[in-house]
């Protein structure tokens, strides 16, 4: 399986290259419990994972991953401001690359590909990560949640991506571990790789229909390099 004629590689961050799922969940955990609510465990939360601070917070509060829709909004925005202070503390103690990651976007870039990432983490969050783990050298865009109004599964991260990179749309590459990469680039007429190992609620990433799906990191890269 090869991938043909892409220059363009715009990565997801959380669950597709870090798997941040430990950092966030302890973060939430302090939340809850400064609020006098309920923690979980950390493969509870991970389940929650992949829509943004505000969307994990509220889950919490919720204690599932449907929301419930009595929340209090004031008690929400608040249990968010905590959530944030406590993830700056801690956003890169337990967080940490998945397997072949660094070496694969390390022998990517040699070869000529134009790396990106294109998040729904905060902006403030995505630098301090990278650099954390050895990788923030590499990319030539990075676009997050608050980059923009709209964020993932709306197209505009990606419109914006092909804009400011100054490439068309056929010759860019989505990557990530969530539906809601794959339908933002089908909302961008943009080809999708999904992997299967991130954080896609217990789907399976080959529901929402990419061109192409991978169990491994090093699997994708070897399809590009071919």
């Amino acid at each position: 399986m090869t991938i043909p004629n892409k220059q363009v590689l715009l990565f997801d961050l959380d669950g597709t290259l870090v798997d941040s799922a430990p950092d966030l969940a302890a973060a939430l955990n302090k939340t809850l419990s400064d609020l006098g609510k309920p923690e979980f465990a950390q493969d509870t939360i991970r389940s929650w994972v992949g829509n943004g601070a505000q969307t994990l917070v509220a889950r919490g509060l919720s204690g599932s991953a449907t929301i419930d829709s009595q929340l209090d909004s004031e008690l929400a925005q608040r249990a968010v401001t905590l959530f944030l202070d406590h993830y700056r503390e801690q956003m890169c103690v337990e967080t940490v690359l998945y397997p072949d990651v660094k070496e694969g976007l390390v022998a990517l870039k040699s070869a000529g590909f134009r790396l990106g990432i294109i998040t729904n983490k905060p902006v403030e969050f995505i630098q301090p990560i990278l650099s954390g783990l050895g990788i923030d050298r590499l990319f030539e865009i990075i676009i997050g949640a608050d980059t923009l109004a709209e964020k993932k599964p709306h197209p505009a991260q990606l419109f914006y991506a092909v804009e400011q990179l100054n490439v068309v749309t056929e010759n860019c590459l989505m990557i990530g571990d969530s539906k809601n990469d794959i339908l933002a680039a089908q909302a961008a007429s943009m080809d999708s790789v999904g992997l299967t190992y991130g954080y896609n609620y217990g789907e399976d990433i080959a529901n929402y229909n990419p061109q192409w799906c991978f169990d491994t990191f090093a699997e994708f890269t070897a399809a590009l390099q071919n």
